[in-house]
């Protein structure tokens, strides 16, 4: 089947704005947007880093591109690794390269791409400078997706990142919820003048505190109508991808904090145990595919109910090669998360990674 074809088969649904946040209420719109038609989204995320996997990533496009039942890519965050520039040039490196895929898609915002920018091997940027740069280059009008694609998806006002779309009978979000305690640890913590170390100022960590401050009740206000916009449409499953991986037992057993995700999980534990339906969390960031029925962390780790009708799946970083790697001996590896959704079936949702090489 053509890309043009999987765009107008008979399945195809048109994704929806609807009000849902940041003080507008959720509606419920009459369009007919209940289908129960399947729907495919290629998940991707943590890619290209470095020159060895910027030259793989065509390779996992044109991968993508040839699926026929693939209709939507959801980039999971971070455009870039965690030792490279934070340059405009590397930037528009990576949307050059996510301009080539055919489908919809749909960038969640990582943290290497703006707030470990202060990095001196980042090129000690000022977090809050590059973050604007990255909603210029990656939301290009409110609500439109790359490629100026005619799909369009509701926008949060100041937080285009934050988007939201109904589409076979199930509400879809994005959020801007990060690793590195949500944007929230100190900056320039390796900046040097003259050789001598210039911690972050009290202005640059107000301008900090600030941001995750606005950006936290946006995310709240956003969770909040995403749930409205379900509720309203009768969805029979909501999926919510951001960044974090709210658990990462990894960086957990290093110290790693997560208290600035407090607040938003004890209120989404309310909402989903009072949701009917099916929930799905999409995670990335600590580059390993995982999957947590029942999300038993939240008990363990935050201090909350934790919902049975809660998932979470962390997906892998999709393009790896032994250069970046430091790992000879290992074939590359490229790969995606294929996410099905069937309105019609009991589990609503199904996944598997899919290896291209």
């Amino acid at each position: 089947m053509s890309t043009d074809a999987k765009r107008t088969s008979k399945g195809a649904l048109l994704l929806l704005g609807l009000a849902a946040a940041a003080g507008i209420a959720a509606s419920a719109c009459n369009a007919t947007n209940e289908s129960a038609n399947s729907l495919d989204i290629a998940v991707i995320g943590d890619a290209p880093y470095e020159s060895a996997t910027i030259a793989l990533f065509p390779v996992l496009v044109q991968a993508i591109n040839a699926d026929p039942r693939v209709r939507e890519v959801v980039h999971m965050g971070d455009l870039k690794s965690g030792i490279e520039p934070c340059s405009d040039t590397r930037f528009q490196v990576s949307v050059d390269l996510f301009n080539r895929f055919k489908d919809p898609f749909v960038y969640v915002m990582g943290d290497n791409e703006w707030v470990d920018c202060h990095r001196d091997n980042n090129g000690s940027y000022n977090p809050l400078e590059r973050l604007a740069k990255v909603r210029q280059l990656l939301y290009p009008g409110t609500g439109r997706l790359l490629r100026e694609h005619p799909r369009t998806v509701e926008a949060q006002p100041g937080y285009p990142e934050n988007q939201l779309w109904v589409e076979s009978r199930v509400t879809f979000a994005t959020l801007h919820m990060l690793g590195s305690n949500n944007g929230l640890h100190p900056w320039f913590g390796d900046r040097k003048v003259n050789n001598v170390p210039v911690p972050e100022t009290p202005e640059e960590g107000a301008s900090r505190v600030a941001e995750v401050t606005a950006r936290q009740a946006a995310n709240h206000a956003w969770l909040e109508g995403t749930f409205a916009t379900a509720k309203a449409h009768g969805s029979v499953g909501i999926v919510l991808f951001f960044q974090a991986d709210l658990w990462h037992p990894e960086d957990r057993a290093i110290g790693a904090v997560f208290s600035a995700h407090q607040a938003w999980i004890e209120r989404f534990s309310e909402l989903a145990r009072e949701f009917p339906g099916k929930i799905l969390l999409v995670g990335g960031d600590s580059h390993e595919y995982r999957v947590d029925d029942g999300v038993p962390w939240m008990a363990a780790h935050y201090g909350v109910p934790s919902p049975s009708n809660v998932t979470q799946v962390i997906v892998d970083r999709s393009v790896e090669s032994p250069a970046s790697d430091a790992a000879p001996n290992r074939s590359s590896t490229i790969e995606w998360l294929r996410l099905h959704i069937d309105p019609r079936s009991p589990d609503i949702f199904s996944w598997e990674q899919v290896i291209v090489q």
